[in-house]
């Protein structure tokens, strides 16, 4: 099965040896995005209720690029530097999901990439 690259300039610019997402048939893999403003490549200020607004806009611009959108998305996996903000993360994310919400694990780390607070990477299944 071929797979084909996506990459959309509304998202960040990959920062490392990978692409932003892989469609592999009718499924997408996406990378983890961080809140990066994609027209300065610079974290977004604001706290961490910013930086998640801003992960998942950059999440979704990469939906779109790939032909689907948000509620495509299968399995979500979010990264949180620290897990007392969950609640603010669950409340976020359901301005950006409908019903039926997909899979998903929230995991706590000790770090993410530029300092960031928040990440998340997804699989998104486009209709046939």
């Amino acid at each position: 099965m071929a797979k084909e690259i996506i990459h959309t300039d509304k998202a960040p610019a990959a920062i490392g040896a990978y692409s932003q997402a892989v469609k592999a048939g009718n499924t997408v893999y996406l990378s983890g995005q961080i809140p990066l403003d994609p027209a300065t490549m610079t974290v977004v200020e604001g706290g961490f209720a910013a930086e998640t607004h801003q992960m998942f806009k950059n999440l979704q611009a990469v939906c779109e690029a790939a032909g689907g959108s948000l509620d495509q998305i299968v399995k979500l996996n979010a990264f949180l530097t620290d897990l007392s903000n969950f609640g603010t993360f669950n409340e976020i994310m359901g301005q950006y999901f409908s019903q039926p919400f997909p899979a998903r694990a929230a995991i706590g780390v000790a770090s993410l990439p530029k300092g960031v607070q928040v990440e998340a990477d997804a699989v998104m299944v486009l209709g046939e």
